[in-house]
């Protein structure tokens, strides 16, 4: 460790945040190995886009993080925090797919390999960004074993799970609905999906009966579908359409016949009991579609244009055709009526587009078998949400959930390692390209151009990341992490895939712990966005206050699974906290001299009761803070921490001992200097998690101080320094000189003028407080003496009071104010605010004025009445006790 001889007169992160991170770098503290002697503590990072930029999300996720691996380190595992990237396919492609265009060409035209290429540079330009700036954070991740998931060693886990599965009959391909993103040109998954509520229309259309008078009346949102209808279908027990079923209806603009099926599905009570079905179109009419052996007509195109079965429709963008459809329908006379519906759209999560659903020839997941373990293992309690709601949200999902399409139509990602035969259409799924087809012999075998849902992939993580498929050292020590720390909003993306894969791939669910977070939302509680204008860019935050005032404001505000807001305010208030702890730090250090608790080990000292009170309080806040991070209530942990320093280490131990630091009794200044370093240490490793740097930064300043802070030891709760009865003593001390401190604010004392105060108790305990601690009155409540005395029948001089416990405190008047000039004041006061009441009254009295004026300077004036009638009544409420004293 290296050491400087002062530490800076003044607080500035600047000065020694990124040497500091160099330095930690360079330690090899980071990093994590199998060890036997010690037990493991692994977290592994949630893989951002390589395409992203640092938010405050990914701020208070990897300060999160941080903060249990440090702790972890310091406690003695052996913690693994393993970082890592994501390939992020779609929003990959995207970004090339422009840059490509910007440059005059197409993904087409250059081909797969070109592409691919291009793919790769631009990752490895811009892929870094984010890994640059979660740096800046001060994060104490492993960066040697950092994973990217199109990484050799991932993409044969992939490719591993891949086969696997299509061994065991989970995977197979079909032609399904999916949801299909026109924009993107690719199937996305459900959970890629983010349904809006939109106001639409609804579209009631008569639907000829074939033979014979009358027809159906149909609702629909979608009139463009109708293109593809094959028949409609009522409930077997609905009256009104029994005597129809097995019929046909004339298919409007169409002019097809199509038949009317019975099918439960139908809601009789919905509408007008009768729906258009749509196979290719609709998950539940492709299920329908089924059960009756319906025909599956798919009526657009990728771009979601309609194709050549459109018939004069061809060629219309969607939203194009369904006006014209409608304006065809209304002239033909099959338009019944119109009327506003709103109704939940799907949108790509990704590009913003409208999803269509569609009948696509893609690959699948069989999900049922593999659900079922990963809901067990939630229910027992095996795996643990934090907090503990999140659970039904997960088993909700998971026992509704459809089967898996995992094929995109996209290239950058894991290609699937599939192959067909041209000659007879045998689909091989194989490691390496097949030589021939293992049904046929010919060699004509082309391999499939979809690659993997990113997910897929990223379900892995757990296990991938230390070298699955093969047996490591790593993966034996290490697997199964102990916490995953990520958003509410991927529990589905991410989390529950993670789960039922690991418990599918390794036996063993993938971690103990799952930390969910809420979103940073503005200080008005809205999303921040771009479109919003109201994102803050963490690193913005950092340059202009520091990283620790950053994490701290961020895990101070925080608990988990909820929202919060962000506020400048508070890392304001942050950074003040930093630069208390930075003067107390100097202070202390400043009055060392030559004294190091190394040179005085086995040294006995007599200590005080405020020095047994302060060791006493940061063994508590030791173990109290401990208890709380071990239950991931981090928040309150560091406000325990942040208290103690603030309140209790700097603004009373610090002052009370002061006089003694200063005094004559060497043997004393010692002990002051033995209690002051010895619980700083112990702050700065109690703070340490939550703000690295400075706390590191002063560390290494602290003279005989062999190690680096981050892998010092925590401060475990010590018995031999529990003083319960020097914390009671301490507390009634400072109770009683905060009642002294708000009498004398509330007679605007000076902060020079001393007094006598008068203690009545009959309490033989609080008499011997008071007369062994009279030091702490002269010193912290301005005291000329004090007075200890049994009853108030002692004591008949004007006074203030206040009440402790088992004790009434006395200030007298004539030794703290003037008293006619203390009159005269509060007489002057008294007319100031009857003006001002007089004023504000009668604007608010004024109709003119309540009218003509805006909103806001209305609610101002209610505002200042409300406090001048306070100020006024404080003022009345003092002179009346003068008054009567």
């Amino acid at each position: 460790m290296k050491m400087k001889e002062d530490l800076a007169k003044k607080y500035n992160p600047k000065e020694f945040e990124d040497r500091l991170y160099a330095y930690w770098m360079n330690s090899g503290n980071f990093e994590a190995k199998p060890n036997k002697d010690k037990k493991p503590f692994t977290i592994m990072m949630p893989p951002p886009n390589v395409t992203g930029n640092l938010h405050m999300g990914h701020a208070l996720n990897n300060t999160i993080q941080d903060v249990l691996i440090r702790y972890k380190r310091m406690q003695g595992f052996e913690a693994l925090w393993l970082p890592g990237t994501d390939h992020a396919s779609i929003s990959t492609e995207a970004k090339v797919v422009a840059k490509i265009k910007s440059e005059g060409n197409t993904k087409e035209e250059l081909g797969r390999e070109k592409f691919l290429e291009k793919a790769w540079e631009w990752t490895e330009e811009y892929g870094g960004n984010i890994k640059k700036q979660l740096r800046k954070l001060g994060i104490s991740c492993d960066w040697s074993k950092e994973r990217f998931t199109l990484d050799e060693g991932l993409s044969k886990a992939v490719e591993e799970v891949f086969i696997r599965l299509y061994e065991k009959g989970l995977i197979y391909r079909g032609n399904r609905i999916i949801n299909w993103c026109p924009s993107c040109k690719t199937a996305i998954s459900d959970a890629e999906v983010e349904h809006q509520e939109e106001g639409g229309k609804l579209w009631h259309v008569s639907y000829p009966i074939k033979g014979e008078e009358g027809s159906i009346i149909i609702a629909t949102t979608r009139p463009e579908t109708m293109l593809g209808d094959v028949a409609v279908a009522v409930h077997p027990d609905d009256d009104r359409y029994k005597r129809l079923i097995g019929k046909m209806l004339i298919l409007p603009l169409v002019n097809k016949e199509i038949p009317i099926v019975a099918d439960d599905y139908v809601e009789m009570e919905f509408g007008s009991g009768a729906v258009k079905i749509t196979p290719a179109h609709d998950p539940n009419d492709f299920e329908i579609g089924l059960r009756h052996d319906l025909e599956q007509i798919k009526i657009m195109n990728d771009d979601a244009t309609i194709n050549e079965k459109g018939g004069k429709y061809a060629g219309l963008d969607r939203y194009e055709a369904r006006k014209q459809i409608v304006k065809d329908l209304d002239e033909a006379g099959y338009l019944v009526k119109i009327e506003d519906h709103g109704h939940n759209v799907g949108h790509c999560e990704r590009c913003g587009a409208t999803v269509e659903p569609s009948l696509s020839k893609q690959w699948f997941v069989k999900m049922k078998p593999l659900i079922e373990p990963a809901i067990e293992v939630v229910k027992n309690g095996k795996l643990k949400f934090v907090p503990e709601r999140f659970n039904k949200i997960y088993l909700n999902w998971l026992e509704n959930i459809r089967d898996w399409c995992i094929s995109r139509q996209l290239w950058w990602g894991h290609r699937l390692p599939v192959y067909y035969c041209e000659d007879c259409g045998e689909i091989i799924v194989s490691r390496e390209k097949p030589e021939a087809c293992s049904k046929c012999g010919s060699s004509n075998l082309h391999q499939d151009s979809d690659t993997l849902d990113t997910w897929f992939s990223s379900a892995l993580w757990a296990f991938s990341t230390l070298g699955w498929p093969d047996n490591t050292k790593e993966l034996e020590y290490f697997f199964p992490t102990d916490v995953l720390v990520t958003g509410y909003d991927i529990i589905f993306f991410w989390v529950a895939r993670m789960v039922f894969s690991s418990l599918e791939n390794m036996g063993d669910i993938p971690f103990e712990h799952v930390v969910f977070t809420g979103l940073v939302r503005d200080s008005q509680g809205l999303k921040m966005s771009k479109s919003l204008g109201n994102g803050i860019d963490p690193l913005e935050i950092i340059e202009q206050y520091g990283a620790d005032a950053l994490r701290f404001s961020l895990i101070t505000g925080n608990t988990p699974g909820n929202d919060m807001r962000f506020y400048i305010e508070r890392v304001e208030a942050s950074r003040n906290f930093a630069n208390k702890l930075w003067n107390a730090s100097r202070f202390v250090m400043m009055n060392l001299g030559d004294y190091t608790l190394e040179s005085a080990k086995g040294k006995k000292y007599d200590l005080k009761a405020e020095d047994k009170w302060i060791l006493s309080r940061v063994n508590t806040v030791a173990k109290e803070s401990a208890d709380n991070i071990d239950k991931f209530e981090l928040g309150m942990a560091a406000q325990k921490v942040y208290d103690f320093i603030w309140n209790e280490y700097c603004d009373w131990y610090i002052e009370i001992v002061k006089p003694r630091l200063y005094g004559e009794d060497e043997a004393d200044k010692e002990t002051v200097k033995y209690v002051l370093l010895s619980v700083l240490r112990n702050i700065l490793k109690l703070l340490h998690p939550f703000m690295p740097f400075i706390t590191e930064e002063i560390w290494q300043h602290i003279p005989g101080n062999d190690k680096d802070l981050m892998i010092s030891t925590w401060p475990e709760f010590d018995e031999n320094m529990d003083y319960p009865e020097a914390e009671k003593t301490l507390e009634f001390i400072m109770e009683a000189v905060k009642n002294i401190r708000n009498i004398r604010a509330e007679m605007n004392v000076i902060p020079s003028k001393k007094c006598n105060i008068v203690f009545i108790t009959q309490s033989e305990t609080k008499k011997a407080i008071l007369e062994n601690g009279k030091r702490y009155f002269m010193t912290l409540a301005a005291a000329s003496d004090i007075s200890i005395l049994n009853s108030k029948d002692e004591f008949n001089e004007d006074a203030m009071s206040a009440v402790v416990e088992d004790c009434e405190i006395f200030l007298p008047m004539n030794e703290l104010v003037d008293i006619e000039k203390e009159i005269e004041r509060l007489q002057k006061e008294k007319k100031r605010l009857e003006g001002e009441l007089k004023r504000v009254k009668g604007k608010l009295s004024n109709e003119g004025f309540i009218k003509k004026a805006p909103a806001h300077v209305v609610e101002e004036e209610k505002e200042k009445q409300v406090k001048y009638q306070t100020m006024m009544e404080k003022v009345l409420e003092r002179l009346e006790s003068i008054k009567n004293k």
